[in-house]
């Protein structure tokens, strides 16, 4: 089983796109995939349209918001054929501060050890990841052994790139399995110099981690207020092309 967190100091750079995106076209191929969403907005859910109970709280504690038992079984939810979410929300605020209570030595790594699927039930867990940097991040990077980082082609997104990877090599300090597998330049527009000249500097230093771009696209931004991925909403759109070579892409790096 491949896990795979997609994960940016930055917001708004596409995360959430990619991972809806990305899981979809991995299930809809006949792989097994289990999206975890680990952002306190709980987007996920909302563009794929899904209306999950529980969710990565649950699933971790076992318990519900009143305290009452919840199983795992409960937590996880069939969004479509092979892909199952684990829905992320404001009680991830409440997880951080469990996951806080929780011994020193056992932390950071409770997330991984919960998420040990029976073997060849899944064929892929990827992880919907928040900006920033605390316990729940921490247990993520733990639980994951590649990266994928989206970068946005606009604004300051080298500086949030060099942020990431100050906690990309904290976490490598814990977790010698994590390695940053595909860097993916996303909100690409041809008509601008920026695109151009971030795009050009990401080539140059990560030329083997690079992903071809995912283009400016407004059928990207539309899809998820229907509920659905691009795949659904618009097949012919450029969009579903760039993110159909991000998935064939990490097919072939992994296979079966």
């Amino acid at each position: 089983m491949r896990k795979i967190a997609i994960a940016m100091a930055k917001g708004g750079v596409g995360k959430t796109t990619t991972a809806i995106n990305l899981a979809y076209g991995l299930a809809s191929r006949g792989y097994r995939v289990l999206l975890v969403d680990c952002d306190t907005q709980d987007q996920a859910a909302k563009f794929l349209g899904a209306t999950p109970q529980y969710g990565l709280y649950e699933f971790v504690t076992e318990r519900g918001k009143n305290g009452e038992y919840v199983s795992k079984n409960e937590t996880i939810f069939l969004c479509r054929p092979n892909l199952w979410l684990l829905a992320g929300g404001i009680q991830l605020v409440e997880l951080k501060n469990w996951l806080g209570e929780q011994p020193r030595d056992v932390r950071q790594t409770l997330l991984g050890k919960e998420l040990v699927p029976k073997k060849g039930s899944l064929d892929y867990l990827i992880f919907d990841c928040a900006p920033g940097w605390d316990v729940l991040s921490v247990n993520i990077l733990m639980a994951a052994n590649e990266v994928l980082c989206p970068v946005a082609l606009q604004g300051p997104s080298l500086e949030g790139l060099k942020t990431f990877f100050r906690y990309l090599q904290s976490a490598q300090a814990l977790n010698s399995d994590l390695r940053l597998k595909y860097i993916l330049p996303t909100m690409f527009d041809q008509r601008t110099r920026q695109s151009h000249e971030i795009l050009a500097q990401l080539r140059k230093y990560f030329h083997r981690q690079l992903c071809e771009p995912i283009h400016f696209n407004v059928r990207l931004s539309e899809a998820p207020v229907h509920g659905q991925t691009i795949f659904e909403y618009e097949p012919q759109a450029s969009g579903a092309q760039d993110y159909d070579k991000l998935i064939r892409r990490v097919m072939n790096d992994g296979g079966r």
